[in-house]
């Protein structure tokens, strides 16, 4: 029998999600190379483990199927065709140079599929390999990369998003993490459980990620445009959600382009069908464009209309369809406000409605949760948060209960 899949809010019970167990590419982090693969210290590998488990199992607890992006891939990887897809775009890189490009990919082709989801995803350092020897390897520090580990695999929100019954494919901004939607797409165009799923967006495309975009209600979608997404990634998504009849309006909420607010997720989530939790330092601020669609041209390229600048509380119960989007009061004084915003507490995964799980380290903004009726399930994160990601972060519905409209 074929998964059914999809998501329309983000609030809809859980049924399905995707995660990546912290594994090996962690352990490439030094202090040398962190900044550059985006994170902002070292993680205690096996912590971050017992902290993931521990985070999986809280799902589980509650009737989520959980599916592993590296279990995934590995199956995937039993077919010639995913095999020679991944390899090509990882010795891509124009640094590797022929000689080494040449050796690499005989030595990846022949490794077996869950080889070869270790190689792709933890890299592979100068030092370990046993040919290809020639400028570029002379040239390179023993512990350089040849393949760049994947430590962001950990967020997997940011590389795909469910738009009802439609995958979107993100496009990843940084550098650091471009592999990683390419890896994704593999996954999703031919792991035989998504065989036959249409999709939207792509790695080729405008950068849009995952973070930046809120499903606020059926067929109202939230699209944060910062640092990570941009303003066209923001419209080329719109396009097409509005092409396959997924929404009715795209609202766009510029954010500050600063790594606090790296996404629309790390200042808000959803918590209720109309409620949702904001870091209180930007919530008199956020704006938001109400983006429709207003016809086609003659050769049926399609217009979109956008309204001017509101609030963006006001401009999403306006799309939403109801009274008020209430905020969740933290109460918060500035200085913790800010803290606890650094430390992923607006960074919520509903699993279902009034029910979140949230980092336990945010204590404040945990009680203003639970004083608005909000039934907050309490993870540790000291490691995992490392990489400036909180439990929404961490997880890709792939399939939620739809929302009555």
């Amino acid at each position: 029998m074929t998964a059914i899949h999809g998501a329309d809010s983000e609030v809809g019970r859980l049924r399905t999600v995707m995660l990546h167990r912290p594994g090996n590419e962690l352990k490439r982090l030094t202090p040398r190379n962190n900044d550059k693969l985006l994170f902002d210290g070292i993680p205690w590998v096996a912590r971050a483990q017992e902290e993931h488990d521990a985070f999986a199992e809280a799902l589980r607890s509650r009737d989520v199927e959980v599916l592993y992006l590296t279990d995934l891939l590995t199956d995937t990887f039993e077919t010639a065709e995913a095999r020679d897809s991944a390899i090509a775009t990882a010795l891509a890189d124009l640094d590797l140079g022929d000689t080494m490009r040449h050796y690499l990919g005989g030595f990846l082709h022949d490794a077996s599929p869950s080889e070869l989801t270790g190689y792709l995803t933890a890299g592979i350092r100068n030092d370990e390999v046993r040919g290809g020897f020639g400028l570029v390897t002379s040239l390179m520090a023993r512990d350089d990369f040849l393949i760049d580990p994947l430590p962001n695999l950990l967020f997997t929100r940011d590389s795909s998003v469910w738009v009802h019954d439609r995958v979107a494919i993100t496009s990843l901004a940084m550098p650091a993490r471009k592999r990683e939607t390419q890896l994704t797409e593999i996954i999703y165009s031919l792991h035989p459980r998504f065989a036959g799923t249409p999709r939207i967006h792509g790695h080729h495309f405008e950068h849009v990620e995952g973070g930046d975009v809120l499903l606020l209600a059926p067929r109202v979608i939230a699209v944060g445009v910062g640092e990570r997404t941009t303003p066209a990634g923001a419209e080329r998504l719109a396009r097409q959600v509005f092409e396959a009849k997924l929404a009715d309006t795209v609202l766009a909420v510029p954010i500050a382009q600063e790594r606090a607010t790296m996404h629309l997720d790390t200042v808000c989530t959803m918590v209720d069908v109309d409620k949702i939790v904001m870091y209180p330092n930007v919530a008199d601020s956020l704006m938001a464009y109400a983006v429709t669609a207003d016809g086609a041209t003659d050769d049926g390229t399609l217009i979109l209309a956008v309204t001017p600048a509101e609030p963006f509380l006001v401009a999403a119960a306006k799309a939403m369809g109801i009274d008020t989007l209430h905020q969740i009061d933290t109460g918060l004084d500035p200085v913790t406000a800010e803290r606890e915003q650094w430390d992923d507490g607006n960074n919520t995964l509903a699993l279902a409605p009034r029910v979140a799980v949230a980092y336990e380290r945010n204590d404040e903004t945990n009680e203003r949760l639970e004083d608005a009726g909000i039934e907050v399930v309490r993870i540790a994160g000291s490691e995992l948060g490392s990489g400036r990601g909180g439990p929404r972060c961490m997880s890709c519905p792939v399939a939620r209960d739809p929302l009555a409209v």
